[in-house]
């Protein structure tokens, strides 16, 4: 996929330009071509918050700059043929009819439904059957728009909730659109969609109800969540075996205990801190298990070799003997804290991680040996247009303060990721092993951040689980901060260290 393909979904044509329009121009072309600030983010490869920026006034750079530019003048180009109206054929006047009940005005009279269907205007809108956004009536029993453009484009227009005594007024005939439909600013159906009605769906149950909608939408965030992945799925390149057979190493010892796969969750805190009295910065890590939703898994069923070399096109989980660790001043152990020497089940992150820190590059440590292996052909993609679309739901959430949309994305994909293994909430995927690599996979990646606030001269204080990391220094200029999935915020200032007559802070 080129830099550009992502652009054209959303336009068609021309050519990049580096010239900018001012600020307040780059805001109206977007606002009015309907896009959301995580709309054009994600087609640019940045964050809903850089996007503000530059309709701040802040100026991109770069080959984002030639990409914003290129979108923005596509946009000028696609508003400035789309706003040309058609010739309307001429129509011979007439007196308007007086409009005899309620429900001839919810819709056009050409959206009636036919065979004298008897219609009923709700008092508080419910869920449509054909899109699951909220409906003014009911047709036969059953909630729909009377005007098929509704369940189309999704513009229903809300109505004002009633009031106690006081019948619920009319929904307003949606206008009709002049000149042709602007389909490349529509927002996304399919799995997106899912999302959307989903929350539409809650809301009009419970009567716009923030908290029992919430509440509801938590409850089935599992099956939610597997509908989302089976329809990231459709036309996958991927059969994925959903329970295959599993190793003994895989299966829990008893009933409520654990299998023999260690994950390397860090509970690391420094022992000694460097002199004086330091302000220390609790960094949270945004979406830790949503971005590590992408790693590698195993497609198939495990297989079991011994005394071979790692193969980067195959995953799974290792039996090695991991190597000493002489860092553990400044740094956490990549393998997490653990007290029993000796040979340890590992999943694929973490053996990477290891490979990773033993190669020239880093020279960390010595390269693990490796014992035994189960593991099956693999890919990194294999649920990537699965957290893209949680991404893209939690990003467009967070930028409209949409509190109820982003409580359930969150839910899908912790849920998702907890019950893979042995669960009664979750009956149609049994991969324990993908959800230790998830896991894993999610502390690798606050371990990658832990050396990478070392290697920008920041005192690593403390990391822990998946999402939290405590430094002394300036670390804005190492991590941008908002609520990004690639963006950290701070959970928490504390002081520590000793001051000069040796009180412990």
């Amino acid at each position: 996929m080129s830099d550009f393909d992502a652009i054209d979904s959303l336009l068609a044509s021309v050519g990049p330009q580096t010239d900018l329009p001012d600020p307040e121009a780059r805001r109206a072309l977007r606002e009015q071509a309907q896009l959301s600030k995580a709309q054009v983010a994600r087609a640019l490869g940045v964050s809903p918050s850089t996007v503000s920026a530059w309709e701040a006034g802040r100026d991109p750079a770069g080959e984002v700059r030639v990409k914003y530019a290129y979108l923005l003048d596509g946009l000028s180009a696609k508003l400035a043929t789309d706003s040309t109206p058609e010739p309307e054929p001429a129509v011979e006047s007439t007196a308007a009819e007086p409009v005899a009940d309620a429900a001839a005005a919810a819709g056009p009279a050409s959206s009636e439904p036919e065979g004298g269907d008897e219609v009923e205007v709700l008092t508080a809108p419910e869920p449509c059957v054909l899109c699951g956004r909220p409906a003014g009536v009911r047709v036969e029993g059953f909630a729909q728009h009377l005007d098929p453009a509704e369940c189309q484009d999704g513009t229903v227009e809300a109505r004002p909730a009633p009031v106690a005594g006081r019948p619920a007024p009319a929904s307003k005939p949606p206008e009709r659109a002049k000149g042709p439909a602007r389909r490349a600013f529509q927002e996304p159906s399919g799995p997106v969609g899912l999302i959307h009605a989903a929350v539409e769906g809650a809301l009009a149950e419970h009567r716009g109800d923030v908290e029992a909608a919430t509440a509801a939408l938590l409850k089935k965030a599992i099956p939610d969540a597997m509908s989302l992945l089976d329809e990231t799925r459709k036309g996958a390149r991927y059969d994925v075996i959903a329970h295959p057979a599993i190793p003994d190493i895989l299966k829990k010892q008893t009933s409520r205990g654990a299998d023999q796969i260690w994950e390397a969750r860090p509970k690391w805190t420094r022992a000694e801190l460097p002199p004086g009295v330091h302000e220390v910065t609790a960094l949270d890590i945004n979406g830790a298990y949503l971005s590590a939703l992408k790693t590698h898994l195993p497609l198939g069923q495990l297989e079991h070799t011994t005394g071979m070399p790692h193969d980067r096109r195959r995953a799974g989980v290792h039996l090695i003997t991991p190597p000493a660790w002489e860092h553990g001043a400044y740094l956490p152990n990549p393998i997490g804290e653990r007290d029993e020497p000796g040979p340890l089940w590992v999943t694929e992150p973490t053996l990477r991680l290891l490979l990773r820190l033993s190669s020239p590059k880093h020279g960390l440590c010595e390269a693990p040996e490796v014992h035994e292996s189960y593991t099956s052909g693999a890919t990194e993609n294999l649920l990537e247009k699965f957290r893209i679309t949680l991404k893209d739901a939690r990003d467009t959430a967070i930028a409209d303060g949409d509190a109820v949309t982003l409580e359930y994305v969150k839910a899908m994909y912790s849920k998702f990721v907890s019950t893979m293994g042995e669960s009664n909430y979750n009956r149609e995927l049994y991969r324990p092993d993908w959800m230790h690599i998830i896991r894993s996979q999610a502390f690798a990646n606050l371990w990658m951040k832990a050396i990478k606030a070392h290697d920008e001269g920041l005192a690593v204080v403390r990391a822990m689980g998946t999402d939290e990391l405590h430094v002394i220094g300036d670390w804005r200029r190492v991590f941008p901060e908002g609520r990004g999935v690639t963006e950290v915020k701070v959970k928490d200032l504390y002081t520590a260290g000793t001051d000069t007559m040796g009180e412990e802070q």
